[in-house]
């Protein structure tokens, strides 16, 4: 049995992208018209878009690390269509949800064209497959309606797949992957250049509201006109939604390197990912550098500790590796001598429902936030910059139609017993805590 020894302090996408040189923290006092706080896929796609859409805005970003260093550069890499937990009803639902998450992706493949390293994006389609034969003759159903409404999907037969125990699995030919990481790295010079004031290493101790918003940080402060909080899983560490969202850490593994007849022994096709149909999702990739990214699959492979704290107990990481490397091998039996290089957690905010949040609230109408993606994150963070910029601008048309537009979050119990209510429903059920929308 091979004993694995993974990089703990770096995700794979980290490992696979040049090393950052991060903006200098803030020191001193700073007014501006917007202050967004945190420096993953929201944050920078909202401070893109609002640059684009007003040229003379004040715009601050902080970060409290640097660029990417949370759940942005720490997930599955898969760039997907749909808000997980809204179930469309309608072909016309089916088609609005599909255009609006489809533009996220849009977003990821045209930033990374334009500023990122080549092989940070590729779009080449996304699996969800069905280990169950019942399941799997439902999803060919649904593929029929998606078609329907004109929306390119195709169902795959067990005869052509290389996953082992898949009985069947519904192709997106239009979802993508991406090293998140890489693309923030690239986007930093973007911003700066475009009059963005951009400071890493900085943690924000304490947001007060009101008319002038005032961030309080270790060395300075910052007073804007109107606040954005892209900061997701971390949001109620700042005081906000702190019964709406439940921080959960999700822990991932990459393979070192394969070599392309690695790839086609193992039976992975030409797609970038995949999701099987468990409640507790694992999720697989090819990262560009020719690492087998798997995450999730059960109960050891997500934690969750009191309080929401970010970080993942060294217990919990201890637990999941072995653990993911066995659910890895049960897809891929051929990958079973190969070593584990990295394991890494990324944090996700769930919502009760699983349906997302994007809009404005605050007596004074200038508190934006995006956050509770729900582990369907990558498209729908980038889309967020485009709707919170034009939430800022007054138009709230183009997206009062969408599940995530103002969307209010039902709470979960208070600490500690949201605590206990979660170890105790995932012990006995193998399931993570949610309602049906």
């Amino acid at each position: 049995m091979l004993h694995d020894q993974p990089d703990l302090a770096r995700s794979v996408w980290v490992a696979e992208s040049a090393p950052p040189e991060p903006a200098p923290p803030l020191a001193g006092r700073l007014a501006t018209d917007v202050a967004i706080v945190g420096g993953g896929f929201t944050g920078v796609s909202t401070a893109w878009h609002l640059r684009r859409q007003n040229p003379g805005l004040g715009i601050a970003l902080l970060e409290a690390g640097v660029l990417g260093q949370g759940a942005s550069g720490r997930n599955g890499g898969q760039v997907l269509h749909w808000v997980n937990g809204f179930e469309p009803k309608t072909p016309d639902d089916l088609r609005r949800v599909h255009a609006a998450t489809g533009a996220g992706i849009d977003i990821a493949e045209d930033l990374a064209a334009r500023f990122a390293p080549p092989g940070t994006f590729r779009r080449q389609g996304a699996l969800e497959i069905y280990t169950d034969a019942r399941r799997a003759e439902g999803a060919a159903a649904r593929v029929e309606k998606l078609r329907a409404a004109g929306i390119p999907a195709e169902f795959l037969p067990e005869s052509r797949l290389g996953v082992h125990g898949a009985k069947g699995a519904v192709l997106d030919p239009l979802a993508g992957r991406m090293n998140g990481f890489a693309l923030l790295q690239a986007m930093r010079p973007v911003l700066r250049r475009e009059g963005v004031v951009l400071h890493e290493g900085t943690h924000v101790r304490r947001v007060r509201t009101g008319a002038e918003i005032v961030l309080e940080t270790a060395q300075g402060e910052v007073r804007a006109k109107a606040l954005v909080l892209a900061t997701n899983g971390y949001t109620p560490a700042l005081g906000f939604f702190r019964l709406g969202l439940l921080p959960v850490h999700s822990h991932v593994i990459a393979t070192e390197p394969l070599a392309e007849a690695d790839w086609r022994r193992i039976g992975w096709g030409d797609w970038d990912g995949f999701t099987d149909d468990l409640d507790r999702i694992a999720y697989a990739a090819r990262t560009p550098g020719g690492r087998l990214l798997l995450g999730g699959g059960g109960n050891p492979a997500y934690s969750y500790r009191i309080g929401g704290t970010p970080v993942a107990a060294p217990r919990a990481e201890a637990r999941a590796t072995p653990f993911m490397r066995g659910v890895l091998t049960r897809y891929f039996p051929g990958v079973a001598e190969k070593q584990i290089e990295h394991h890494w957690a990324g944090t996700l905010g769930l919502t009760l429902d699983r349906i997302c949040s994007m809009g404005v609230r605050g007596r004074h109408r200038n508190v934006y936030h995006a956050l509770g993606y729900s582990g369907h994150g990558v498209a729908l963070g980038l889309l967020a910059g485009r709707v919170l910029a034009d939430l800022y601008a007054g138009n709230h048309e183009a997206w009062r139609d969408q599940p995530f537009y103002q969307k209010s979050l039902t709470p979960f119990p208070p600490e500690p017993f949201r605590w206990l209510g979660y170890q105790v429903w995932t012990r006995l059920t193998g399931k993570s805590p949610r309602r049906r929308a």
